[in-house]
């Protein structure tokens, strides 16, 4: 559901960046602990230090503020370098830092508790599961698409169907532990366990992708 919105803001002032950080920050700390419904935009101005009226001035409601929240959570721990083909790295190398920064994300405290969230929020508000996936789950695989299909053009990889394969890739990371995470029946791996588990992933993925020279 909407929060009613005061008036815009007038025109003329820009906006803070230091503020919308800790506008995001605020929000990030409170949906995971209260969930969505259980954090008001008052909540949320108040532990960011900011006036209810700025904080609209920079999200129109809490359904925007929720998906830029998703969104910046993604960016900060997947940023966009780890998708590029650069010289002197292989796609080995590539998709070695892009697993593993994905394995930590996938399984981190936060994101598990932010996919409980949804889970709950399923049945009650499905606009907002459409919202959460658009922001942060889909955003992820059309950029691992792109980075395989650039892969695939360079010949590194021989991968017809990128966006399939992308599926694969997380699908894969994410392993057994995810599931046993989310239902709390399992810790998650220490960093030895977790670097021998995307070793294997991308071991197993560039075999099954190698190009088809290689074969």
């Amino acid at each position: 559901m909407i929060e009613d919105l005061p008036a815009p803001p007038g025109p003329g002032r820009p906006k803070d960046p230091a503020k919308r950080e800790a506008i995001l920050a605020a929000a990030q700390s409170l949906f995971l602990n209260n969930g969505y419904e259980g954090s008001s935009m008052d909540a949320i101005a108040t532990e960011a230090g900011v006036s209810k009226l700025t904080l609209y001035s920079h999200f129109k409601d809490k359904e925007a503020l929720f998906a830029a929240a998703v969104k910046a959570t993604c960016e900060t721990r997947l940023p966009r370098k780890l998708f590029l083909l650069e010289e002197g790295r292989s796609i080995r190398q590539v998709l070695l830092e892009l697993g593993q920064a994905f394995h930590e994300l996938a399984n981190s405290p936060e994101s598990i508790g932010l996919h409980r969230v949804m889970v709950t929020m399923a049945t009650q508000n499905p606009a907002l599961s459409r919202m959460f996936y658009d922001a942060g789950p889909q955003l992820l695989l059309q950029d691992l698409e792109q980075l395989l299909g650039e892969a695939h053009a360079q010949g590194l990889l021989h991968v017809p169907a990128p966006a399939h394969a992308a599926e694969h890739f997380c699908s894969l990371l994410k392993g057994g532990v995810h599931f046993r995470l989310m239902i709390g029946y399992d810790d998650a791996l220490d960093a030895a366990e977790a670097c021998r588990h995307v070793d294997e992933v991308v071991t197993l993925f560039v075999r099954a992708y190698a190009p088809l020279s290689s074969h």
